[in-house]
């Protein structure tokens, strides 16, 4: 089998199973409570477009790039009040330990997962479902913080290849704002083939990797830099030794993590408002249906995602 969906030059894609390379911690700390007290008390105040955010890099505040980081226009600000901002490091290369602020909040990463129903409304499904042929899902994703998302994907554990960020989506931009959730794949495509990941009759062994870091990816081009690439014909990209040895390394980490017991329920209009426009999600609106907190204060969070398909 090969993971597929079109938006990502994926075709074929099989059931999902949250877990990490060592096993999960859970303990008595209040994961779910700690994410969501971020979330601002009310909605933020829409300004009526329906064009999302960037996801490019913001420029610093002295209007000029990092060297070497890639290209990014303006900074697209914040949709919600309640933000904490982080004071960034320099760029880190991905095998060091980057200085993290003693202020900065401990990296977390909600995940959702979503089902086509028969009526064609997507609803949440639990993650150790087992999916059939024919079965369309959708990931949404909601961090804590401001940082850069990447998503890479192995197949039998083969060499990995990066599906996030693509040159064909988001100007080729990474860049998530704290509780502004992100779908995978984007359900205000204008083709409905797209909008979904979608299993077919091939069985086989699939892993999305997530990574979430406070600054870009040290050798992983975002931006003008991974658009200029892709037009020489040298996409997919696939991350380099050093880069993979890292997140492999980061995966040691242990995460806390909740999951809710309960599934079934429909989108809701205020979340489908947030991921095709961009606006925050607020304390009243549905919490993620998996939560998952790095331990300690590190500038990485790594998560997998295992496709289970019979």
């Amino acid at each position: 089998m090969r993971l597929s969906v079109m938006v990502f030059g994926l075709v074929c894609v099989c059931a999902l199973v949250i877990g990490t390379a060592t096993p999960l911690v859970q303990d008595d700390e209040d994961v779910r409570g700690a994410f969501l007290t971020t979330r601002p008390k009310d909605k933020p105040v829409s300004s009526g477009t329906t064009a999302k955010p960037s996801h490019r890099k913001p420029k610093p505040s002295g209007g000029t790039n990092n060297p070497g980081s890639g290209s990014s226009s303006s900074n697209p600000g914040s949709n919600h009040p309640d933000k904490q901002v982080d004071k960034k490091p320099n760029k880190p290369g991905p095998s060091s330990t980057p200085s993290t602020p003693v202020n900065a909040r401990r990296l977390g990463l909600g995940v959702t997962l979503f089902m086509r129903d028969s009526n064609g409304l997507a609803v949440r499904v639990d993650p150790n479902h087992v999916f059939q042929k024919g079965d369309r899902v959708r990931v949404v994703l909601e961090t804590n913080t401001d940082g850069y998302l990447y998503i890479f994907n192995t197949t039998d554990d083969g060499p990995a290849t990066m599906i996030y960020p693509d040159a064909e989506l988001d100007e080729a931009g990474n860049y998530l704002q704290a509780h502004v959730p992100f779908e995978i794949p984007s359900s205000v495509s204008t083709d409905e083939r797209l909008r979904w990941f979608a299993f077919d009759q091939v069985a086989g062994a699939e892993r999305l990797f997530f990574v979430f870091t406070r600054e870009p990816l040290s050798g992983i081009p975002i931006d003008d830099d991974l658009i200029a690439l892709c037009k020489e014909s040298k996409c997919p990209v696939k991350p380099s030794t050093e880069v993979w040895e890292a997140v492999q390394k980061q995966m040691q980490e242990p995460l806390k993590t909740d999951k809710a017991q309960e599934f079934g329920d429909a989108q809701t209009a205020s979340e489908k408002q947030a991921t095709s426009r961009g606006i925050g999600l607020s304390k009243e609106d549905p919490p993620p249906s998996l939560v998952m907190m790095a331990s300690s204060r590190r500038s990485t969070l790594v998560a997998t995602l295992d496709l289970i398909h019979k």
